[in-house]
């Protein structure tokens, strides 16, 4: 990878999804969850203190030390848990001619 992103703002979605926006304009819901592996990543866990995240050196940071590499995060698919929308799954009852 030639390209070293950089994170430039991250905002918290929902459980351990976070938003990001990453300096060549690229968009992501990524859910940190899938690097909860290791006794470092123990305290993420516990959803308020996961919230207290920050963009630091271009990546997210947590206050323990923790952070995630931005080119990890760069090249982690999207979340597939897309958020359920309401007016999305109305459906307009019709009347079958007979």
């Amino acid at each position: 990878m030639n390209y070293l992103p950089q994170v430039i703002e991250a905002r918290h979605v929902r459980e351990f999804i976070v938003s990001t926006r990453f300096d060549d304009g690229t968009e992501k819901d990524i859910d940190i969850s899938q690097w909860f592996k290791g006794p470092v990543f123990e305290p993420l866990r516990d959803p308020k203190f996961f919230k207290k995240f920050f963009v630091e050196a271009g990546t997210l940071a947590w206050p323990n030390g923790v952070d995630i590499a931005p080119e990890a995060l760069y090249a982690a698919r999207e979340s597939s848990r897309k958020r359920h929308n309401k007016r999305m799954e109305r459906t307009r009852k019709t009347r079958r001619s007979s």
